[in-house]
């Protein structure tokens, strides 16, 4: 979305306030040289169906099952048969070597009885299974690249979704970096298992099967000797390392997500770390954090040193072994020589395939991680929750109304204590009272970030907790005390809300709100890129992008976080005026910090260790003389002082 034409102040550029393709230049079509291989292009585009929806705030309970890497594959059943074919193709076909070598020892290498079209013949079959090898395996790279890019595009938005329907409490208590790193670096270990992990675990699995089974094909005695001898002690030191990487595995993923939350939290706090001067503690207990996750690294590398090459040594001794059994079969004329040759090249591979398991099922385990990690995030459950039968708000008036609501974010630590208030349609109420008091999650409660520990909250005579949020939220505007802008330009911001507003409804809100010199300052206008979090901005300017934000849904009531704290005096009295506008006709909850905001509201609520202390208008609570008195009267006698301190100096 672009705003072409604020640049100079509104309709200042040809065509007003329109919405070119994109920021910058102008769309002035594709270049005459470069059509052909644009429409070249669009001709191997394939079709693109119709996105699925991406949300419900309600999933159906299909989708809110655990986590399974077998419910992931069986969405493609068609490319996981195919993967599957492919596999059973390469198990077979790489074993054919060591079986035609035999034959053609034993047909047409023995002395007396040399036949060379034998050695040719098995020879071409020998390269032709190669090729069939090669085939099936690129073939098999190229389908279960396919099925994991699939699976994890799945993936990825049933996370965000979820993501998007978890309340507020759980991004108070969990750490942002480690909400990332199950979106980045599970996500990755498990597209790594999926894209190649799987696939080979399948292949190297069943080659064992089919080298067992061709190894007793070819002697039953020597066969039962290694199965006796070999296969238990492998079994053994399997299940050990299974379990003791495993444990190392889930250090490894903490570790990283520690990391990651380390790493997000000093960057976000990083104006504070420079004012304050931590770039030494930081750097200090990020070393902690990463040696932590080393040591996590270290213990899972002890036990692959451990058991990679003990599995070596027990298949070196096995075939020591077997070498002497079968020497002395030979001998004995009981084992042909080529008979020999061929169960030793098959024991060799059937060692290879254990290496190569070891291999993958790091890969496994690190895979396997990350999906119990993803399953946690997937079965935490939202706190808010729609009801089934919930019904949709209709148009309200503004009617508020707490009965006998008591809320603790934490069990046993009562943060509202039977707060009985009425709000009627269309009143400005504003909240005061010591930080800490509840003031803002009464107005937590009103647009239902949190739910009530005990009592209802009520909207036109609705619990509000029957109704879905959707149609609760799209009837409520919110202006935080610290706004938030996204990554975009300051039009995208603003129509944030609605993105399909008309440009005059925009510039509407720009004008209400007081934001047209700001916006004639910046360089493309409405078209400037706002920075991460919009830090290149003031806060004042932030500040009015929020409310114009605000003003543009239009919203049936109005939640204001002390909206004007970051204003200079100019600027609030400017959108102190916008609000009165703003205002006007719509019921309002101000969180007051500054008296001189709260004294605008029809009436002042004082909150007091979460419940309520008085409740009148300014002149009635300052004649009753009690704790909103007290405030006023601290109030007054600093603005005074610093009236004076203004006179004195001349300012």
């Amino acid at each position: 979305m672009s705003w072409g034409g604020m640049g100079g102040g509104f309709g200042a550029a040809p065509g007003g306030f329109g919405r070119p393709a994109a920021p910058g230049l102008p769309f002035a079509g594709i270049p005459s040289e470069l059509q052909p291989g644009v429409d070249r292009l669009l001709e191997s585009e394939p079709d693109h169906r119709e996105p699925d929806i991406l949300f419900r705030q309600n999933e159906p309970e299909s989708d809110l099952k655990r986590l399974r890497l077998w419910a992931l594959l069986t969405r493609y059943p068609w490319m996981l048969a195919l993967a599957a074919l492919l596999v059973a193709v390469i198990a077979v076909a790489s074993q054919a070597g060591p079986k035609l070598v035999q034959i053609a020892i034993d047909r047409g290498m023995i002395t007396g009885h040399t036949d060379f079209t034998v050695v040719a013949a098995m020879a071409a079959a020998y390269l032709v299974a190669v090729v069939v090898t090669a085939l099936a395996q690129r073939s098999q790279v190229q389908v279960t690249g396919r099925l994991a890019a699939w699976v994890m595009n799945d993936l990825r938005v049933k996370i965000f979704a979820h993501l998007q329907r978890l309340s507020l409490g759980f991004f108070t208590e969990e750490k942002a970096g480690v909400v990332m790193s199950r979106m980045t670096s599970d996500i990755e270990n498990l597209q790594q298992l999926l894209q190649d992990g799987l696939a080979q675990l399948a292949i190297q699995t069943l080659t064992m099967v089919v080298i067992v089974v061709i190894l007793f094909t070819t002697d039953v005695r020597l066969a039962t000797i290694t199965v006796v001898l070999i296969v238990p002690a492998l079994v053994a030191s399997s299940i050990w390392f299974r379990r003791a990487s495993e444990r190392g595995y889930q250090g490894v993923r903490d570790g990283i997500a520690n990391v990651l939350a380390d790493l997000s939290e000093s960057l976000h706090g990083v104006r504070i770390v420079t004012a304050h001067n931590r770039q030494r503690q930081n750097v200090v207990h990020h070393r902690n954090v990463l040696g932590e996750y080393r040591q996590a690294n270290i213990v899972t590398a002890h036990i692959n040193a451990l058991y990679g090459p003990g599995t070596q040594l027990l298949g070196v001794l096995g075939q020591a072994v077997l070498l002497a059994i079968g020497g002395a079969m030979v001998v004995d004329h009981t084992l042909s020589i080529g008979a020999l040759v061929a169960f030793f090249l098959y024991l060799n591979r059937f060692f290879q395939p254990i290496q190569l398991l070891v291999q993958q099922y790091n890969t496994y385990q690190q895979g396997q991680s990350s999906i119990i990690k993803l399953s946690g995030l997937i079965d935490t459950e939202p706190e808010v929750t729609e009801t089934r039968d919930a019904v949709r708000l209709p148009p309200i008036l503004g009617e508020i109304v707490f009965e006998h609501v008591s809320f603790e974010y934490e069990p046993g630590r009562l943060v509202l204590e039977d707060i009985d208030l009425r709000i009627a349609p269309g009143e400005t109420v504003a909240f005061v009272g010591a930080t800490g008091a509840g003031k803002s999650t009464l107005a937590k409660l009103v647009t239902r970030f949190y739910d009530p520990t005990l009592g209802r909250v009520l909207i036109d005579g609705r619990d509000i907790r029957t109704v879905t949020l959707h149609s609760l939220r799209s009837q409520l505007g919110v202006v935080p005390q610290e706004p938030f802008l996204f990554a975009g330009t300051i039009g995208d911001n603003i129509a944030f809300a609605d993105p399909s507003a008309p440009d005059s409804a925009v510039r509407e809100a720009i004008e209400r709100v007081g934001l047209t010199d700001v916006v004639a300052r910046m360089s493309n206008g409405l078209d400037t890129v706002v920075h991460e979090r919009g830090q290149t901005l003031s806060s004042g300017e932030r500040q009015l992008i929020a409310l114009a934000r605000a003003f543009l849904a239009h919203p049936r009531v109005l939640v204001l976080d002390e909206a004007t704290s970051n204003l200079d005096l100019k600027s609030e009295t400017r959108i102190e005026a916008a609000l009165d506008l703003l205002l006007a006709n719509r019921t309002a909850i101000l969180i007051a910090h500054r008296l001189s905001t709260a004294m605008r509201a029809d009436r002042i609520v004082v909150v007091h260790d979460g419940r309520v202390a008085e409740v009148g208008s300014h002149a009635d609570l300052v004649e009753a003389g009690g704790p909103y008195a007290e405030m006023y009267d601290t109030w007054a006698s600093q603005s005074d002082a610093t009236h004076e301190i203004r006179t004195d100096t001349g300012a």
